[in-house]
């Protein structure tokens, strides 16, 4: 039940940010975004105060920690790769356009439609 409760109040300040946002248009605009961006970061700290909020932080620590382990391709084999998908995308670009074609006149001469 406190989860909730804090999950609310996280929501009424952010709506209460946009509010103010609006309310306050005749203010500077880096006043109305400095409020807005504070309110955000209590409202954020506020969600992390919650059991979901705890989950969702260490999963993204967990994914952070996965890209490190990921191996990236290198320069070439990146080049190399996407030479190979524009060389197979042209290809079969060509095989596409020439079924077309082949379609295109076998219902002419089916239709008897055209020259």
């Amino acid at each position: 039940m406190a989860d909730k409760l804090k999950l609310l109040a996280a929501a009424l300040i952010i709506a209460g940010a946009i509010g103010g946002f609006y309310v306050f248009a005749d203010q500077a605009l880096f006043v109305r975004v400095l409020g807005l961006l504070v309110a955000a970061g209590i409202a954020v700290a506020i969600t992390l105060r919650t059991e979901p909020g705890a989950n969702t932080w260490r999963f993204g620590q967990g994914a952070l920690i996965e890209i490190r382990k990921v191996v990236w391709p290198s320069r070439k084999e990146t080049t190399q790769t996407t030479l190979i998908v524009m060389a197979m995308v042209f290809i079969v670009g060509i095989i596409l356009w020439v079924f077309d074609m082949f379609l295109a006149w076998a219902i002419q001469l089916l239709t008897g439609q055209g020259g």
